[in-house]
Protein backbone atom coordinates (compact mmCIF):
# COMPACT_ATOMS: atom_id res chain seq x y z
CA UNK A 1 0.00 0.00 0.00
CA UNK A 2 1.37 3.60 -0.98
CA UNK A 3 1.96 6.39 1.87
CA UNK A 4 -1.45 8.12 0.79
CA UNK A 5 -3.32 5.02 0.96
CA UNK A 6 -2.24 4.00 4.10
CA UNK A 7 -2.75 8.04 5.39
CA UNK A 8 -6.27 7.24 4.02
CA UNK A 9 -6.67 4.06 5.77
CA UNK A 10 -5.82 5.30 9.13
CA UNK A 11 -8.28 8.06 8.72
CA UNK A 12 -11.16 5.72 7.67
CA UNK A 13 -10.05 3.15 10.79
CA UNK A 14 -9.94 6.34 13.00
CA UNK A 15 -13.45 7.29 11.89
CA UNK A 16 -14.96 4.09 12.16
CA UNK A 17 -13.33 3.08 15.55
CA UNK A 18 -15.01 6.80 16.82
CA UNK A 19 -18.43 5.88 15.56
CA UNK A 20 -19.87 3.95 18.13
CA UNK A 21 -18.53 5.70 20.99
CA UNK A 22 -20.15 9.06 19.72
CA UNK A 23 -23.54 7.31 19.32
CA UNK A 24 -23.72 5.70 23.02
CA UNK A 25 -22.45 8.70 24.51
CA UNK A 26 -24.02 11.50 22.54
CA UNK A 27 -27.57 9.58 22.27
CA UNK A 28 -28.45 6.98 24.88
CA UNK A 29 -28.35 8.55 27.73
CA UNK A 30 -31.33 11.29 25.79
CA UNK A 31 -33.12 8.37 24.35
CA UNK A 32 -32.80 6.18 27.27
CA UNK A 33 -33.72 8.70 30.09
CA UNK A 34 -37.05 8.16 30.22
CA UNK A 35 -36.40 4.31 30.38
CA UNK A 36 -34.38 5.02 33.81
CA UNK A 37 -37.15 7.44 35.11
CA UNK A 38 -39.62 4.41 34.63
CA UNK A 39 -37.51 1.51 35.88
CA UNK A 40 -35.72 3.36 38.91
CA UNK A 41 -37.99 6.27 39.42
CA UNK A 42 -35.07 8.66 38.19
CA UNK A 43 -35.72 13.05 38.18
CA UNK A 44 -33.98 15.01 35.59
CA UNK A 45 -30.82 15.82 38.02
CA UNK A 46 -29.96 11.70 38.41
CA UNK A 47 -30.37 11.79 34.24
CA UNK A 48 -28.33 14.48 33.65
CA UNK A 49 -25.70 13.33 35.99
CA UNK A 50 -25.09 10.85 34.00
CA UNK A 51 -23.00 12.70 31.53
CA UNK A 52 -21.24 13.63 34.27
CA UNK A 53 -19.78 10.43 35.06
CA UNK A 54 -19.47 10.13 30.82
CA UNK A 55 -17.08 13.13 31.09
CA UNK A 56 -15.21 11.84 34.15
CA UNK A 57 -14.53 8.55 32.35
CA UNK A 58 -13.28 10.73 29.78
CA UNK A 59 -11.29 13.17 31.75
CA UNK A 60 -9.89 10.59 34.10
CA UNK A 61 -8.23 8.87 31.28
CA UNK A 62 -7.16 10.88 28.54
CA UNK A 63 -4.36 12.62 30.24
CA UNK A 64 -3.31 9.09 30.88
CA UNK A 65 -3.73 7.47 27.41
CA UNK A 66 -1.73 10.80 25.92
CA UNK A 67 0.75 10.38 28.40
CA UNK A 68 1.67 6.41 27.29
CA UNK A 69 0.33 5.95 23.93
CA UNK A 70 3.65 6.56 22.61
CA UNK A 71 4.53 3.43 24.54
CA UNK A 72 1.66 1.16 24.09
CA UNK A 73 0.95 2.34 20.42
CA UNK A 74 -2.43 3.54 19.20
CA UNK A 75 -3.54 0.39 17.71
CA UNK A 76 -3.86 -1.39 21.00
CA UNK A 77 -5.12 1.55 22.60
CA UNK A 78 -7.76 1.68 20.32
CA UNK A 79 -8.85 -2.05 20.43
CA UNK A 80 -9.24 -1.62 24.50
CA UNK A 81 -11.17 1.32 23.79
CA UNK A 82 -13.09 -0.81 21.80
CA UNK A 83 -13.52 -4.04 24.49
CA UNK A 84 -14.71 -1.25 27.14
CA UNK A 85 -17.60 0.65 24.55
CA UNK A 86 -18.84 -2.94 23.14
CA UNK A 87 -18.52 -4.95 26.84
CA UNK A 88 -20.10 -2.11 28.88
CA UNK A 89 -22.73 -1.53 26.85
CA UNK A 90 -23.88 -4.64 26.49
CA UNK A 91 -24.50 -5.09 29.97
CA UNK A 92 -26.19 -1.79 30.49
CA UNK A 93 -29.69 -3.18 29.62
CA UNK A 94 -29.34 -5.45 32.80
CA UNK A 95 -28.34 -2.72 35.20
CA UNK A 96 -30.87 -2.76 38.43
CA UNK A 97 -30.32 0.89 39.68
CA UNK A 98 -28.69 3.73 38.47
CA UNK A 99 -25.23 3.03 40.44
CA UNK A 100 -25.41 0.51 37.39
CA UNK A 101 -25.74 3.63 34.69
CA UNK A 102 -23.43 5.35 36.33
CA UNK A 103 -21.03 2.90 36.11
CA UNK A 104 -21.55 1.84 32.26
CA UNK A 105 -21.69 5.56 31.99
CA UNK A 106 -18.07 6.34 33.70
CA UNK A 107 -16.62 3.23 31.69
CA UNK A 108 -17.96 4.01 28.35
CA UNK A 109 -16.38 7.69 28.79
CA UNK A 110 -13.30 6.07 29.45
CA UNK A 111 -12.94 3.90 26.90
CA UNK A 112 -14.04 7.14 24.30
CA UNK A 113 -10.34 8.47 25.86
CA UNK A 114 -8.83 5.55 24.36
CA UNK A 115 -10.11 5.73 21.04
CA UNK A 116 -10.73 9.57 20.57
CA UNK A 117 -6.69 10.27 21.51
CA UNK A 118 -5.32 8.27 19.66
CA UNK A 119 -7.40 8.72 16.25
CA UNK A 120 -7.03 12.95 17.25
CA UNK A 121 -2.96 12.12 17.06
CA UNK A 122 -2.81 9.38 13.93
CA UNK A 123 -5.07 11.46 11.39
CA UNK A 124 -2.69 14.76 12.13
CA UNK A 125 0.25 13.04 11.92
CA UNK A 126 -0.55 11.75 8.50
CA UNK A 127 -2.10 15.08 7.30
CA UNK A 128 0.12 17.81 9.35
CA UNK A 129 -0.76 20.65 6.44
CA UNK A 130 -4.48 19.96 6.83
CA UNK A 131 -5.25 19.49 10.48
CA UNK A 132 -8.19 21.50 10.21
CA UNK A 133 -9.57 19.63 7.66
CA UNK A 134 -8.87 15.93 8.95
CA UNK A 135 -9.46 16.28 12.55
CA UNK A 136 -12.96 18.03 11.49
CA UNK A 137 -13.87 14.40 9.31
CA UNK A 138 -12.36 12.43 12.34
CA UNK A 139 -14.70 14.54 14.96
CA UNK A 140 -17.54 14.12 12.38
CA UNK A 141 -18.23 10.75 12.56
CA UNK A 142 -17.76 11.29 16.34
CA UNK A 143 -21.06 13.62 16.67
CA UNK A 144 -23.06 12.60 13.63
CA UNK A 145 -22.97 9.16 14.73
CA UNK A 146 -25.57 10.61 17.51
CA UNK A 147 -27.47 12.17 14.69
CA UNK A 148 -27.83 9.24 12.42
CA UNK A 149 -28.49 6.58 15.78
CA UNK A 150 -30.86 8.64 18.05
CA UNK A 151 -33.66 8.03 15.30
CA UNK A 152 -32.95 4.05 15.35
CA UNK A 153 -32.81 3.84 18.88
CA UNK A 154 -35.53 5.99 19.22
CA UNK A 155 -37.60 3.94 16.62
CA UNK A 156 -36.15 0.15 18.27
CA UNK A 157 -36.47 1.04 21.85
CA UNK A 158 -40.51 0.19 22.05
CA UNK A 159 -39.66 -2.82 20.13
CA UNK A 160 -36.82 -4.48 21.34
CA UNK A 161 -37.23 -2.53 25.15
CA UNK A 162 -34.29 -1.13 26.70
CA UNK A 163 -32.24 -4.42 27.30
CA UNK A 164 -32.20 -6.21 23.83
CA UNK A 165 -31.75 -2.67 22.35
CA UNK A 166 -27.99 -2.15 24.39
CA UNK A 167 -27.00 -5.82 23.51
CA UNK A 168 -27.87 -5.65 20.07
CA UNK A 169 -25.72 -2.56 19.12
CA UNK A 170 -22.99 -2.92 22.72
CA UNK A 171 -22.20 -6.08 20.66
CA UNK A 172 -22.02 -3.81 17.00
CA UNK A 173 -19.73 -1.76 18.27
CA UNK A 174 -17.88 -4.27 20.11
CA UNK A 175 -16.95 -6.02 16.57
CA UNK A 176 -16.43 -3.08 14.51
CA UNK A 177 -14.27 -1.63 17.05
CA UNK A 178 -12.05 -4.73 17.08
CA UNK A 179 -11.67 -4.93 13.16
CA UNK A 180 -10.53 -1.24 12.49
CA UNK A 181 -8.53 -0.97 15.43
CA UNK A 182 -5.02 -2.31 13.26
CA UNK A 183 -5.80 0.82 11.33
CA UNK A 184 -4.84 3.42 13.24
CA UNK A 185 -1.20 3.60 13.04
CA UNK A 186 0.74 6.91 12.48
CA UNK A 187 3.99 7.09 10.04
CA UNK A 188 6.86 5.04 10.23
CA UNK A 189 10.09 5.94 11.57
CA UNK A 190 11.35 7.50 8.27
CA UNK A 191 8.70 7.55 6.58
CA UNK A 192 6.99 10.74 5.31
CA UNK A 193 3.29 11.81 5.97
CA UNK A 194 0.99 11.86 2.95
CA UNK A 195 1.43 15.18 0.81
CA UNK A 196 -0.72 17.96 1.42
CA UNK A 197 -1.18 21.48 1.20
CA UNK A 198 0.89 23.82 2.86
CA UNK A 199 -0.05 24.93 6.67
CA UNK A 200 -1.40 28.29 7.36
CA UNK A 201 0.86 31.33 5.93
CA UNK A 202 -0.14 32.91 9.29
CA UNK A 203 1.33 30.43 11.11
CA UNK A 204 4.35 30.66 13.34
CA UNK A 205 7.27 27.98 13.83
CA UNK A 206 9.16 26.90 16.31
CA UNK A 207 10.34 23.72 18.53
CA UNK A 208 7.41 21.86 20.42
CA UNK A 209 7.29 22.75 23.89
CA UNK A 210 7.41 20.65 26.46
CA UNK A 211 3.96 19.83 29.02
CA UNK A 212 5.29 21.81 31.86
CA UNK A 213 5.94 24.53 28.85
CA UNK A 214 2.44 24.26 27.80
CA UNK A 215 1.16 24.87 30.74
CA UNK A 216 2.79 28.29 31.71
CA UNK A 217 1.04 30.05 28.29
CA UNK A 218 -1.75 32.34 28.33
CA UNK A 219 -3.31 29.98 25.56
CA UNK A 220 -3.24 26.34 27.44
CA UNK A 221 -5.48 27.81 30.50
CA UNK A 222 -7.74 29.44 27.63
CA UNK A 223 -8.31 26.50 25.72
CA UNK A 224 -9.24 24.60 29.20
CA UNK A 225 -11.27 27.41 30.40
CA UNK A 226 -12.71 27.03 27.04
CA UNK A 227 -13.66 23.03 27.38
CA UNK A 228 -14.85 24.23 30.79
CA UNK A 229 -17.70 26.47 29.31
CA UNK A 230 -18.35 25.54 25.90
CA UNK A 231 -18.20 21.89 26.89
CA UNK A 232 -20.69 22.58 29.76
CA UNK A 233 -23.21 24.14 27.44
CA UNK A 234 -22.86 22.06 24.77
CA UNK A 235 -22.61 18.70 26.12
CA UNK A 236 -26.54 19.81 27.99
CA UNK A 237 -28.27 19.63 25.22
CA UNK A 238 -27.65 15.70 24.77
CA UNK A 239 -30.38 15.25 27.60
CA UNK A 240 -31.65 18.46 27.68
CA UNK A 241 -33.24 18.91 23.80
CA UNK A 242 -35.85 15.61 24.43
CA UNK A 243 -36.68 17.26 27.79
CA UNK A 244 -37.29 20.09 26.56
CA UNK A 245 -39.88 19.38 23.43
CA UNK A 246 -41.78 16.96 25.89
CA UNK A 247 -42.36 19.99 28.55
CA UNK A 248 -43.68 21.58 24.97
CA UNK A 249 -46.11 19.15 25.08
CA UNK A 250 -44.46 17.63 21.81
CA UNK A 251 -44.71 13.34 22.29
CA UNK A 252 -41.54 11.52 22.53
CA UNK A 253 -40.82 10.70 18.80
CA UNK A 254 -40.96 13.73 17.88
CA UNK A 255 -38.94 15.73 21.07
CA UNK A 256 -36.30 13.43 19.72
CA UNK A 257 -36.02 15.80 16.94
CA UNK A 258 -34.01 18.45 18.40
CA UNK A 259 -31.82 15.75 19.92
CA UNK A 260 -31.54 14.31 16.42
CA UNK A 261 -30.76 18.28 14.81
CA UNK A 262 -28.59 18.81 17.59
CA UNK A 263 -26.37 15.86 16.73
CA UNK A 264 -26.55 16.43 12.93
CA UNK A 265 -24.71 19.42 13.13
CA UNK A 266 -22.86 18.72 15.98
CA UNK A 267 -21.44 16.22 13.44
CA UNK A 268 -21.39 17.97 10.33
CA UNK A 269 -20.32 21.35 11.90
CA UNK A 270 -17.01 19.44 12.77
CA UNK A 271 -16.39 18.77 9.16
CA UNK A 272 -17.21 22.37 8.42
CA UNK A 273 -15.59 23.97 11.10
CA UNK A 274 -12.17 22.42 10.87
CA UNK A 275 -12.12 22.80 6.76
CA UNK A 276 -12.59 26.97 7.51
CA UNK A 277 -10.12 26.92 10.52
CA UNK A 278 -7.17 25.85 8.23
CA UNK A 279 -8.52 28.93 6.48
CA UNK A 280 -10.00 31.63 8.34
CA UNK A 281 -8.37 31.04 11.25
CA UNK A 282 -9.04 28.36 14.66
CA UNK A 283 -10.10 31.08 16.96
CA UNK A 284 -12.25 33.49 14.50
CA UNK A 285 -14.34 30.06 14.07
CA UNK A 286 -14.88 29.27 17.11
CA UNK A 287 -15.57 32.80 18.65
CA UNK A 288 -17.83 33.28 15.66
CA UNK A 289 -19.67 29.66 16.17
CA UNK A 290 -19.47 29.87 20.62
CA UNK A 291 -21.06 34.37 20.06
CA UNK A 292 -23.72 32.27 17.81
CA UNK A 293 -25.09 28.93 20.25
CA UNK A 294 -25.08 31.42 23.20
CA UNK A 295 -28.26 33.57 21.24
CA UNK A 296 -29.89 30.18 20.32
CA UNK A 297 -30.08 29.09 23.85
CA UNK A 298 -31.05 32.49 25.00
CA UNK A 299 -34.11 32.60 22.03
CA UNK A 300 -34.84 28.78 22.80
CA UNK A 301 -37.30 29.48 25.72
CA UNK A 302 -39.12 32.26 23.31
CA UNK A 303 -39.83 30.72 20.48
CA UNK A 304 -42.50 28.42 19.35
CA UNK A 305 -42.87 25.57 16.91
CA UNK A 306 -40.59 22.20 16.21
CA UNK A 307 -38.93 23.83 13.49
CA UNK A 308 -37.58 26.43 15.44
CA UNK A 309 -36.33 24.34 18.49
CA UNK A 310 -34.93 22.51 16.26
CA UNK A 311 -32.82 24.87 14.16
CA UNK A 312 -31.64 26.73 17.36
CA UNK A 313 -30.41 22.99 18.80
CA UNK A 314 -28.99 23.15 15.17
CA UNK A 315 -27.19 25.90 16.10
CA UNK A 316 -26.06 24.78 19.50
CA UNK A 317 -25.02 21.50 17.92
CA UNK A 318 -22.82 23.19 15.47
CA UNK A 319 -20.85 25.55 18.41
CA UNK A 320 -20.52 21.77 20.14
CA UNK A 321 -18.70 20.26 17.29
CA UNK A 322 -16.32 23.19 16.90
CA UNK A 323 -14.98 22.76 19.70
CA UNK A 324 -14.06 19.17 19.10
CA UNK A 325 -12.70 19.92 15.83
CA UNK A 326 -11.10 22.95 16.00
CA UNK A 327 -9.55 22.74 19.72
CA UNK A 328 -7.14 20.07 18.63
CA UNK A 329 -5.29 21.72 15.55
CA UNK A 330 -4.95 24.84 17.59
CA UNK A 331 -3.17 23.18 20.37
CA UNK A 332 -1.00 21.24 17.88
CA UNK A 333 -0.08 24.81 16.15
CA UNK A 334 0.14 26.08 19.81
CA UNK A 335 2.30 23.43 21.64
CA UNK A 336 3.41 21.14 18.43
CA UNK A 337 2.62 17.36 17.79
CA UNK A 338 5.49 15.63 19.73
CA UNK A 339 3.62 16.32 23.30
CA UNK A 340 0.27 16.94 21.75
CA UNK A 341 -1.96 13.81 23.66
CA UNK A 342 -0.26 14.72 27.07
CA UNK A 343 -1.19 18.73 26.36
CA UNK A 344 -4.25 18.07 24.93
CA UNK A 345 -5.31 15.17 27.54
CA UNK A 346 -5.20 18.24 30.12
CA UNK A 347 -6.77 20.29 28.73
CA UNK A 348 -9.18 18.17 28.52
CA UNK A 349 -9.61 17.50 32.16
CA UNK A 350 -12.06 20.78 32.05
CA UNK A 351 -14.51 18.70 30.01
CA UNK A 352 -13.62 15.62 32.12
CA UNK A 353 -14.72 17.19 35.38
CA UNK A 354 -16.24 20.49 35.32
CA UNK A 355 -18.09 20.50 32.47
CA UNK A 356 -20.20 17.38 33.42
CA UNK A 357 -20.99 19.50 37.15
CA UNK A 358 -22.18 23.07 35.30
CA UNK A 359 -24.14 21.82 32.55
CA UNK A 360 -25.96 18.26 32.71
CA UNK A 361 -25.91 18.46 36.56
CA UNK A 362 -26.47 21.72 37.58
CA UNK A 363 -29.29 22.27 35.09
CA UNK A 364 -30.72 19.27 35.98
CA UNK A 365 -30.67 20.26 39.71
CA UNK A 366 -32.36 23.74 38.93
CA UNK A 367 -35.25 22.16 36.75
CA UNK A 368 -35.97 19.92 39.60
CA UNK A 369 -35.99 22.49 41.84
CA UNK A 370 -37.81 25.51 39.68
CA UNK A 371 -40.64 23.08 38.50
CA UNK A 372 -38.73 22.56 35.00
CA UNK A 373 -37.95 26.24 34.74
CA UNK A 374 -35.80 25.74 31.04
CA UNK A 375 -35.71 30.02 30.71
CA UNK A 376 -33.53 29.92 33.42
CA UNK A 377 -31.04 26.91 32.09
CA UNK A 378 -31.25 28.19 29.06
CA UNK A 379 -29.99 31.88 29.98
CA UNK A 380 -27.00 30.34 32.19
CA UNK A 381 -25.53 27.99 29.46
CA UNK A 382 -25.99 30.51 26.66
CA UNK A 383 -23.67 32.85 28.95
CA UNK A 384 -21.31 30.07 29.34
CA UNK A 385 -21.16 29.95 25.45
CA UNK A 386 -20.88 33.62 25.57
CA UNK A 387 -18.13 33.84 27.97
CA UNK A 388 -16.20 31.18 25.74
CA UNK A 389 -16.26 33.50 23.02
CA UNK A 390 -14.53 35.63 25.11
CA UNK A 391 -11.83 33.36 25.87
CA UNK A 392 -11.00 32.94 22.34
CA UNK A 393 -10.58 37.01 21.93
CA UNK A 394 -8.40 37.04 25.57
CA UNK A 395 -5.71 33.69 24.02
CA UNK A 396 -4.84 36.10 21.44
CA UNK A 397 -2.42 35.33 17.83
CA UNK A 398 0.34 33.30 18.61
CA UNK A 399 3.69 35.00 19.11
CA UNK A 400 6.29 34.54 17.28
CA UNK A 401 8.18 32.28 19.19
CA UNK A 402 5.66 29.61 19.96
CA UNK A 403 5.02 26.63 17.81
CA UNK A 404 2.90 25.79 16.07
CA UNK A 405 4.21 22.81 13.63
CA UNK A 406 4.98 19.57 15.49
CA UNK A 407 4.79 17.19 12.57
Amino acid sequence: MTRRGRAGAAVAGACAAIFWPGAFIFSLPGVLGGSWHELFGADRAEIGRSLFFVLAGAGTLMFLVGRFQGRVGTRRLAALGAVLTGASTLLLGSVTGLSGVYAWAFVVGAASAFVYLPGLTVVQQWWPGRRGLVSGLFNLCFGVSAAVMSPVFGGLLPLLGPARLTVVFGAASLVCGLAVAPLLRGPGRGERPAAQAPAAPSAPSGAPLTVSGSVRTRAFWCLWLTWSLAGAAGISMVVLSTAFGTSRGLPVQEAVLLLSAFNLTNGLGRFTSGYLSDRAGRRRVMGISFAAAGLAYWALPWVQGTACWAFLAAVVGYAFGTLFAVSGPLASERFGLENFGAVFGLIFTAYGFTAGILGPWLSGVILDRTGGDFGLVFGYLGAFFGLAACTMALMGPAPAAEPVQGG
